[in-house]
């Protein structure tokens, strides 16, 4: 895909991907391949609906043996029942899961790997890595970096910023830790920084308490789109929006990526987390199955690019959700 430059952890897999084709004349057994993922309760997870839908559709057209069963979850408890259900009356072969959260998903996880299914973990790690046997994600130390870096390069010592972290989980601490890691030396300090829950609403309520405590607030990092929106929201309320000089969020909302696109000087940039990552996911997971008996393991992940006004067309996917 167009809007991301793949860091490859499995060797050779520009060779793997072209593999399906040679053995495609086959007549390969059929696999049922479960994909539980959280249901769109913000706009990036909306975003993983979307591309994973398209994905099942296309692998499922490419690969007439594949077979995909997508459910989506509002809370770890419900992510937990799918699973049983994905075992028990789909007999899944493979597993590609996004977890709710990390910890409450793990023990579910397992079990079902228990059973001798594949499964590839997608995103938000669980808190046992020796459960999957491949782990597709983002790269959240790069993404906290590449954000840290902008902020070094456009913002002068002595300059104080907040911070908006995302729910309590493996990849947030991963993000923030690069970030604050990009910082050291810099001068800048950091005022406060609260879980805003990649949430536009609590982002909102968190960031008037923010303007409320802090009359000198030079930037914000939002990091997320839709918790950049209720920031965006709450300083335009306070009348803000002059005095901070800019506000960054991530992930490559389409219309977070058209502001950046049209020069927005308060979001002049963005970092790249793209949902279409669970379709990655899928399509490396469906290679252990029409990809000539290669097993594919390890891990794969995307790097985090910054999107500028000069690159941010190729980032911008107008009939994505996202």
């Amino acid at each position: 895909m167009k809007h991301a430059t793949h860091k490859r952890r499995l060797a050779l897999l520009g060779l793997l991907l072209a593999l399906p084709l040679a053995g495609a004349q086959d007549e390969p057994e059929r696999v049922t391949i479960g994909v539980s993922i959280p249901a769109a309760t913000h706009g990036w997870t909306g975003g993983v609906n979307y591309w994973a839908e398209q994905a099942a559709r296309r692998l499922q057209e490419t690969y007439p043996n594949l077979t995909f069963v997508i459910n989506t979850a509002a809370d770890p408890s419900e992510q937990a029942n799918d699973l049983q259900d994905l075992l028990a009356i789909h007999q899944i072969d493979a597993l590609v899961v996004l977890p709710f959260e990390s910890d409450p998903l793990t023990q579910p996880v397992a079990q079902v790997k228990e059973q001798g299914v594949f499964i590839t973990v997608v995103d938000r790690g669980l808190a046992d890595p020796s459960i999957q046997d491949l782990y597709v994600a983002g790269d959240n130390e790069a993404f906290g970096r590449v954000a840290g870096e902008y902020f070094v390069e456009n913002l002068e010592p002595g300059d104080n910023i907040v911070i908006l972290r995302g729910l309590p989980v493996v990849i947030d601490t991963q993000r923030v830790d690069a970030f604050n890691a990009a910082l050291e030396g810099s001068g800048i300090n950091v005022l406060d920084a609260r879980h805003g829950n990649w949430n536009r609403d609590t982002a909102f309520e968190v960031m008037q308490d923010f303007l409320t405590r802090f009359p000198d607030i030079d930037a914000v990092w939002a990091s997320d789109d839709d918790m950049l929106e209720g920031v965006l929201a709450a300083v335009e309320q306070a009348g803000r929006a002059e005095q901070i000089k800019f506000i960054v969020g991530g992930a490559g909302k389409k219309e977070v990526i058209q502001r950046v696109m049209e020069g927005d000087e308060l979001v002049p940039v963005n970092v790249t987390y793209p949902p279409s990552m669970i379709a990655t996911a899928m399509e490396v997971t469906a290679l252990n199955y029409v990809g000539g008996g290669v097993p594919i393991v390890g891990e794969y992940l995307l790097t985090s690019e910054l999107v500028t006004q000069e690159n941010a067309e190729q980032f911008y996917f107008p009939d994505s959700p996202f």
